[in-house]
């Protein structure tokens, strides 16, 4: 390389050159997530629109060819002469860079769009591109080839290969057709430049789908079509919903709820300083008053996730910012005053709460309003306008305080239940904090701070060591003969667990048999649950195989979906098969007589059949097995817990899910539900099914 370095060495990019050299800068990257991204700008426009009250109708088309189409009803984008550059408001919009109409100029008050590149670069990165516009009473049409406008020729259906004819002179916008008068709109059609973007980067259908309902809850009224034309069949799905962000919150919110969906709207407003255009062509630093709206939805569940979603004009923050600092703060700052005022009635001690026993069960959605926010880049995805923080803690305290000073009934039994849950939530936060601290690996002789009934094995390899969970005393008696004492630990519980589906967190903390099962795994419970500490690699239900068995064996799943979800989503759980029957083959002579397992009705039948087919006896009665305690050892450890012999069910997350659901629905708070399943299924019970 050349040591000298001289001015002739500088690249000075013009236009929309410096798109297409650094398009990483302006869309994040060239996959599928920048394809997204460009597609985003496109509709986020036709949203605008439909913010400052023009337009109820978006529809996006992904064509078969590989192109992409937004069409919308709103004003259209402008057709006359900007005066500085000459150019159409169609050519502006789409070949100059922060160029746009949202640059307070009146024309929207709050809108996603505001660095005016998103179009411009879009049609940068685009190997063709062609837009319509209906306004005063025609249609309007250009084309672009990679950002430069022209003709393309086609023969048939239109193409990014037909051939293209760039203008020479001025540019022209073609008027293609009449409308009626009235009739306002824009479509903007364009093919992805595949110079740009990487081989296998595509329009990802499900994003779509996700983003073009979240803007339907974020603009009440707002309809929203997505149609697929790149399958055999066509498929059109359509989004519209009225109740807006509280209707968001219900459909994000994942457990059963613990407080109403509550609703915190208010205003702030705040001085910027930013340069403004002088009539002499100046850019003037001007002082500006600005006004921002908040509106938030929010419940808690009596889960321990937390779901908070943030927008900033309907433009999603992923990674929050100022606005989301201040919901944070307000959120914390008040309930830690009112945890404070009532540390007597909830036993709250001098322990402070922190943001995470806060955010616990909670589903929240953000959303302000506010003219030229300030995000950081283009993909906005931080909001930093710094005013904004103060006003949204200040009207989250305010709206909070009004919620939990009112003499309404509901609003005073769901405060009180709120403050009771983040008060379990911290003593829960602060308990595994300092179990956490003091754990460690228990042997044989050090087990004291362990409960008493549990049978502990004798091996620290937690890869290959094994809890089972046995229902009752009598079939544990069994179990210690049955296991390995190297590798298998034996937990009893006394009957039916509590019903953690709609207890709170301290009364199932305070619950002798769930709170052994969480000390003796030894990794925590809820949000601090650490499956790197856990005592065991599989814990193993076993229960009898029974009605009774099959209650307790879903309520058990339903405290470990709960409070150690990661055990069953790393594949941890298990339930275990014992036999139904046993099943005595007697053979003449001297050879010994053979004994067969059967785990069902049908398999016990397939196997009488089998032997009265070659011709062979069995002992009568056949032994029918009502629990694990009938078995001996060696019956045990054969059919349920040698593992050269025994079968195993893992429990996958769907399982614990429709666990959750069934106890929701059989056993939750909420009766119309379960009067009318009792009802719908009442025709499906046979007589010979109930145990009388």
């Amino acid at each position: 390389m050349s040591s000298d370095y001289s001015a002739r060495h500088l690249s000075v990019l013009e236009g929309l050159e410096a798109v297409r050299k650094r398009p990483g800068m302006y869309i994040g990257s060239t996959d599928s997530r920048g394809l997204m991204h460009c597609l985003w700008e496109i509709i986020d426009n036709s949203v605008d629109e439909a913010l400052a009250g023009h337009g109820s109708e978006i529809a996006t088309v992904l064509h078969a060819d590989g192109s992409v189409e937004v069409r919308d009803r709103a004003r259209g984008i402008p057709v006359d002469i900007e005066p500085k550059t000459g150019l159409s408001g169609v050519e502006v919009v789409f070949t100059k860079l922060h160029a746009g109409g949202k640059f307070g100029s009146g024309s929207y008050a709050a809108s996603g769009g505001l660095h005016g590149v998103g179009a411009s670069v879009v049609n940068a990165l685009s190997e063709r591109l062609d837009v319509e516009v209906d306004r005063d009473g025609k249609t309007w049409a250009m084309s672009f080839h990679r950002g430069e406008p022209g003709i393309f020729t086609d023969t048939g259906e239109p193409s990014p290969d037909a051939p293209f004819t760039p203008f020479e002179q001025r540019s022209e916008l073609r008027v293609v057709a009449q409308v009626a008068k009235g009739v306002t709109g824009t479509r903007v059609r364009y093919w992805a430049d595949r110079q740009i973007f990487t081989k296998g980067a595509d329009f990802q259908t499900e994003e779509l789908l996700g983003r073009a309902r979240q803007t339907a809850f974020l603009v009440p009224g707002l309809a929203l079509d997505v149609t697929d034309q790149r399958g055999e069949t066509a498929h059109t799905t359509s989004f519209q919903f009225d109740g807006g962000i509280s209707e968001f919150v219900e459909h994000l919110a994942r457990d059963a709820p613990l407080t109403d969906t509550w609703r915190l709207t208010g205003f702030g407003t705040f001085s910027e300083t930013v340069p403004v255009l002088s009539d002499s062509g100046a850019m003037v630093p001007t002082e500006l008053q600005r006004e921002c709206h908040v509106d938030i939805a929010l419940r808690w569940g009596t889960g321990y996730d937390t779901v908070v979603r943030s927008f900033v004009n309907i433009i999603s923050t992923p990674k929050g910012g100022s606005h989301q600092l201040g919901f944070d703060q307000g959120l914390l700052r008040f309930l830690r005053a009112q945890v404070e005022q009532n540390a007597r009635r909830l036993k709250a001690g001098s322990d402070k709460l922190e943001k995470d026993d806060v955010l616990a069960g909670l589903t929240a959605v953000l959303t302000v309003r506010l003219p030229e926010p300030q995000f950081e880049g283009q993909t906005k995805e931080v909001l930093g306008t710094p005013a904004v923080r103060a006003i949204v803690s200040n009207v989250v305290s305010k709206a909070l305080g009004e919620r939990f000073s009112s003499s309404r009934r509901d609003d005073k039994a769901q405060s009180a239940l709120l403050l009771d849950k983040v008060v379990a939530e911290m003593k829960s936060r602060i308990s595994a904090r300092a179990h956490k601290e003091t754990q460690r690996r228990k042997n044989a002789l050090e087990s004291s701070s362990l409960p008493a009934k549990l049978v502990d094995c004798r091996s620290s390899d937690v890869a290959h060591s094994e809890l089972f969970i046995v229902e009752g005393d009598s079939a544990l008696g069994t179990a210690k003969l049955a296991r390995d004492s190297e590798h298998q630990a034996l937990l009893p519980i006394r009957g039916k667990i509590l019903n953690v589906q709609k207890a709170s967190v301290s009364d199932m903390l305070s619950n002798a048999e769930c709170a052994s099962i969480i000390q003796v795994i030894g990794a925590g419970s809820g949000r601090s649950f650490d499956i790197s500490t856990a005592r065991y690699g599989k814990v193993i239900i076993m229960s009898d195989a029974d009605v009774d068995g099959a209650h307790i064996r879903t309520l058990l799943l339903t405290l470990f979906f709960r409070y150690m979800r990661p055990m069953i989503e790393e594949g941890r759980m298990f339930a275990a098969v014992p036999p139904l029957h046993r099943v005595i083959v007697m053979n003449p002579g001297s050879k010994p007589n053979e004994t067969i397992y059967t785990y069902s009705e049908s398999e016990l039948s397939g196997v009488l059949a089998g032997l009265k087919k070659q011709g062979k006896r069995h002992q009568d009665p056949i032994q029918r097995y009502k629990g694990l305690g009938e078995m001996d050892a060696d019956q045990l450890a054969t059919t349920t817990m040698d593992r050269r012999h025994r079968t195993l069910r893992r429990v996958g997350i769907a399982d614990a899910e429709m666990a959750g659901k069934v106890f929701e629905l059989l056993m939750g708070n909420d009766v119309a539900p379960r009067k009318e399943f009792i009802i719908d299924s009442s025709d499906q019970l046979s007589r010979e099914r109930i145990d009388v």
